[in-house]
C-alpha cells in the first residue's frame, strides 16, 4: 500500500509544482492578496509576491504590496530595501509614497515620513490620503500647527473627509497656546421662577506639554441674589488614544452654585472615527449628588453624532438623563451648526443648581440649537438657544428658555 501511495505522490507532485510555477504574475498577485486578507497567511503571501516579481520585476503594484507585507510582519529592513529600489527607479505611484511613508511613520521616523509624503504630493498635490498621512505624522510629532494647516488643505479639497474632520476636532485645542473667553447665559421661566437668571463666565486656557488647563470664574444672579464660583479644569493626555478630563469647582454662595463640584472622565479616540467617554460628576449643595456619565460619538463626513447619558442613583430610585446631539461642520473645527434633543437635567447646564433639590427626579424635555463660527481663525463666536419643558413639582410643568452667547480669542 505504501508503495502505491509513494508512486501516486511521485506522479502528482511535479504537476502541482508545475501548476504553481505556471501561474501568471497577476494570478500570483491575486493569490497573495487572498492569502493575507482572507487567511492571514503572511508567509505564503510573501512567497507568492516574490514569485510574481520573478516573472514581472517591474510590476510596481506587486513591489509596493511586498513592501507592505514586510512592514506588516515587522521586517523593517526588508521593507526599506524594496522601497529604496522603487525610489531608485523614480517610481511616482501614489500608493508607493503612501506605503513608504507609512513604514517610517509607524517606526517613529517622522522627519523621513514627512519628506516622503512631500515628494508624493509633488506628483499628487490633491491626494487626500497623502495629506492625511502627513497630518497624522505632524500630530504624532506634536507639531499641531502644521497638522492643522495640512488638515485644512484636505477639507478644502473634500469637506466630507470623515477622518480628517475627526482629527481636526481632536487637535483644535492644541493649535494655540492661550485662549481667553467670555460667555453670557440668560434663562427665562414662565411659571417656576418669577425672575430671570443671568450668568457671566470668564475663562483662561493654557496649553501645556501634558494637556490643556482652564481656569474659570462665574458670576450669577438668581433668585434676586448674586453668587460667584471658581472652577479649574484640565485635559491631560495619556496616549494617542486616551486622555482625561479632571475638573473641580468651589462657591461660597450655596444655592446659586453648588458648594463643591468635581468630575473625572476618560476619553478614547477609537477606530473608524468613533470616540467614547465614561466618568462621573459630583455636586455638593447640602449633601452630595453623584452622577455617572457615558457617551459615544461618531464622525461621518461633515457630521458629528453623539449620544450621552447621566445616571443619578440614590436610596430610592435612579434618575436618567439622555441627550442626542448632531453637529454639521461648515468649515473648520470651530465652525458648525448643532441640534440637540433630550430628557432630564445634566450638570453641565446652567440650571444645574436645580440638582440640589428633588427637581432632578422629575421629567424634563429639552430641544435646542447652536451656531459656532470663527473669524480669521483666532476669533471664535458662539450662540445657542435651548427650550425646556420641565416638571418642577409633581404634576406641575413649566417652560424655560436658555440663551447663551460666547466669544473666545486664541493666541
Amino acid at each position: 500500500m505504501k508503495k502505491y501511495v509513494s508512486l501516486l505522490l511521485f506522479i502528482i507532485l511535479p504537476f502541482c509544482v508545475y501548476s504553481q510555477e505556471s501561474l501568471s504574475s497577476d494570478e500570483s498577485f491575486a493569490k497573495a492578496r487572498n492569502a493575507v486578507f482572507e487567511k492571514k497567511d503572511y508567509n505564503t503571501a510573501i512567497n507568492l509576491a516574490k514569485q510574481a516579481l520573478e516573472k514581472s520585476p517591474n510590476y510596481t503594484d506587486i513591489s509596493v504590496f511586498l513592501g507592505r507585507l514586510y512592514t506588516w510582519t515587522d521586517k523593517v529592513d526588508a521593507a526599506r530595501q524594496v522601497f529604496d529600489e522603487l525610489e531608485q527607479k523614480n517610481t511616482q505611484d501614489e500608493d508607493f509614497f503612501l506605503a513608504y511613508a507609512s513604514l517610517e511613520y509607524w517606526n517613529n521616523n517622522y522627519e523621513k515620513a514627512i519628506n516622503i509624503t512631500d515628494k508624493g504630493l509633488n506628483y499628487h498635490p490633491k491626494s487626500e490620503a497623502l495629506l492625511l498621512l502627513k497630518a497624522k505624522v505632524y500630530n504624532s510629532n506634536n507639531n499641531f500647527v502644521e497638522a492643522e494647516r495640512t488638515i485644512s488643505a484636505i477639507l478644502e479639497i473634500n469637506p466630507k473627509n470623515t477622518e480628517a474632520r475627526a482629527l481636526s476636532i481632536r487637535i483644535k485645542e492644541l493649535t494655540s497656546k492661550n485662549a481667553v473667553g467670555i460667555t453670557y447665559n440668560y434663562s427665562h421661566f414662565d411659571k417656576q421662577f418669577a425672575d430671570d437668571w443671568h450668568i457671566v463666565g470668564l475663562s483662561y486656557k493654557r496649553v501645556t506639554p501634558i494637556g490643556s488647563v482652564i481656569l474659570k470664574g462665574n458670576y450669577a444672579n438668581k433668585f434676586r441674589e448674586d453668587g460667584t464660583q471658581l472652577e479649574l479644569e484640565t485635559y491631560p493626555r495619556i496616549s494617542k488614544t486616551f486622555y482625561l478630563y479632571v475638573g473641580a469647582g468651589y462657591s461660597g454662595d450655596v444655592g446659586i452654585f453648588p458648594k463643591y463640584r468635581t468630575g473625572v472622565s476618560l476619553f478614547a479616540n477609537l477606530p473608524k472615527s468613533f470616540e467614547g467617554e465614561i466618568g462621573y460628576r459630583q455636586l455638593h449643595f447640602t449633601n452630595n449628588i453623584w452622577m455617572y456619565t457615558a457617551s459615544v460619538g461618531k464622525y461621518y463626513k461633515n457630521f458629528w453624532f453623539n449620544l450621552r447619558t447621566y445616571i443619578t442613583p440614590d436610596s430610592k430610585n435612579i434618575s436618567h438623563s439622555y441627550t442626542a446631539t448632531t453637529r454639521y461642520y461648515t468649515k473648520g473645527a470651530n465652525d458648525y451648526l448643532a441640534f440637540l434633543i433630550g430628557t432630564g437635567i445634566s450638570p453641565e447646564e446652567s440650571i444645574n443648581n436645580l440638582l440640589g433639590t428633588e427637581t432632578y427626579k422629575l421629567k424634563t424635555f429639552k430641544v435646542g440649537g447652536e451656531y459656532n463660527f470663527s473669524v480669521k481663525k483666532t476669533n471664535l463666536f458662539s450662540f445657542s438657544a435651548t427650550y425646556y419643558n420641565q416638571e418642577y413639582s409633581p404634576n406641575q410643568k413649566g417652560n424655560q428658555i436658555d440663551i447663551t452667547l460666547g466669544y473666545t480669542k486664541t493666541f
